[in-house]
């Protein structure tokens, strides 16, 4: 009779906040992958803690029996979006420091992997899956959200654990990521490593999943194979339920100043060192006018992004223009941000201090990162109503950092809203959002930018996802990422 990897007995956790409906008991056999499903919220980084032996329990048990030498925290990994911090140490630094290369030195991806220590041929080896060769002579601090992923993954398997579990795995990848990662898998699972894929999106099962565990609303499911749990649209339905109707909150009046584009820019060339990030680019965006950006992983989407947000200090040597208005004619960053409503999974790690979340969606009327000013009590009303657009109110109170991933997401939408920008910058808003709330950013995008003279940047990596309001060639692709 085969002996589980990991065993969970009838675990009950200690803090009662986290607490599942019902004991927990879950087995992960050898040659078996699994897939844990829910939506946002129902628990699914609990259970992953859990699995881990980081949460302490009431009752009940968590077992290993993993071959080995190697401490357990070495055999069974976790990989998430958060570990960005930890792995680069870099839990001092602040937002603009990533586009001002004059303030201080960050480490170069090359040094941190050696830090790390595992094989250099099996580093070697993954770097040359993903294509990312390029990675290693870069800032960690300059990575965007895909080549985080890439770096954040790769750290972890030149280790060879046992047991890998990924929190979200694709985000921030573009689609030829997301293929050679799934095909990683394969071959990982044919090396005889365990996976533990935890997503918010039953769509994004991969191949190589055995089992399902259907977690929501704290309760964890009977385990299906992921053909049966596919194949129930009641189960599907019943865990992901469609938004409700809503209304959006009483809309401050905006910026009456007249303007025709935007933002103009004329050849801009961003450099740092011997590396050329953008080059040449002209863009003209009207006002009123909603846009998709496009490109691929480490194409300078988000260098471009902090142009506009006014957080990259090389708009003052680029003929650039935002509002009608040359930049470097005297008027302050804070003058352009509060014309701009920007939502980025990037931002959402700078924010480490524990803030209620309605405090963090109260912090995008001043831009800060961080609640910094005290707000009137009809800016925290006005900010609450964002929440229950959002379907998150019942959040205000909780601490930002102890939410799940999905609902910071959910967070930092407010906080971009709150203020009825007239420039919405959304960097891949559906980022970490099951069915349900994709619905219902994709509904609060249409409605709020249907609204006169409202202007719109999105970026994804899903075509699917481009709103409605966007004429497909209102597009902007950053094809080339210029080394």
């Amino acid at each position: 009779m085969l002996t589980p990897l990991i065993h969970i007995g009838n675990a009950v956790l200690r803090d009662a906040e986290l607490r599942f409906q019902h004991p927990l008991n879950f087995d992960l056999y050898p040659l078996q992958h699994w897939a844990v499903v829910g939506p946002n919220g129902a628990g699914k980084t609990t259970f992953i803690n859990l699995l881990t032996g980081k949460l302490p329990l009431a009752e009940g048990i968590v077992s290993y029996n993993i071959d080995g030498d190697a401490p357990l925290h070495e055999k069974v990994k976790v990989v998430s979006f958060r570990d960005m911090y930890s792995l680069a140490e870099s839990r001092h630094l602040y937002y603009q420091q990533r586009w001002n290369s004059a303030e201080g030195e960050t480490p170069l991806v090359r040094d941190l992997m050696k830090k790390s220590g595992g094989s250099e041929a099996e580093v070697q080896k993954l770097i040359a899956l993903f294509g990312v060769e390029d990675l290693l002579n870069k800032n960690i601090i300059s990575l965007s959200s895909g080549e985080l992923r890439k770096y954040l993954i790769i750290n972890v398997l030149k280790s060879a654990p046992k047991v890998l579990i990924l929190d979200n795995p694709y985000i921030g990848l573009d689609e030829r990521s997301r293929v050679l990662l799934n095909d990683l898998f394969v071959q990982l699972a044919q090396g005889g490593m365990q996976l533990v894929l935890v997503l918010p999106n039953p769509s994004e099962i991969p191949d190589v999943v055995t089992h399902v565990l259907p977690i929501t609303r704290m309760r964890c499911l009977p385990s299906m194979t992921p053909s049966d749990f596919l194949a129930d649209a009641k189960l599907q339905s019943a865990m992901f339920t469609r938004p409700q109707s809503y209304i959006l909150p009483p809309i401050q009046e905006a910026s009456t100043t007249s303007y025709h584009l935007v933002l103009d820019m004329h050849n801009v060339q961003i450099r740092y060192g011997a590396h050329t990030i953008l080059k040449d680019l002209d863009w003209q965006v009207k006002r009123g006018e909603k846009w998709a950006l496009l490109g691929p992983n480490g194409a300078g989407k988000s260098t471009l992004l902090s142009l506009i947000c006014g957080d990259n200090p090389q708009a003052y040597a680029n003929n650039f223009s935002l509002f009608g208005k040359r930049r470097g004619t005297g008027e302050s960053i804070w003058e352009i941000k509060k014309r701009i409503g920007y939502a980025s999974p990037e931002l959402l790690l700078y924010y480490r201090d524990s803030l209620s979340c309605l405090d963090v969606v109260c912090s995008g009327f001043f831009d800060h990162v961080g609640l910094h000013r005290k707000c009137t009590p009809s800016q925290r009303q006005v900010a609450w109503q964002w929440m229950e657009v959002f379907g998150i109110a019942t959040l205000k109170e909780c601490s930002f950092l102890k939410i799940s991933f999905g609902e910071q997401h959910l967070v930092m939408l407010a906080r971009a809203l709150v203020k009825n920008p007239e420039l919405l910058i959304l960097d891949e808003p559906m980022h970490g959002l099951d069915p349900s709330n994709k619905a219902r950013v994709a509904q609060i995008i249409e409605t709020f930018c249907g609204q006169k003279n409202k202007s719109l940047i999105y970026v994804t990596h899903y075509f699917s996802e481009v709103p409605k309001c966007i004429v497909l060639r209102k597009n902007l692709t950053v094809e080339h990422h210029y080394l």
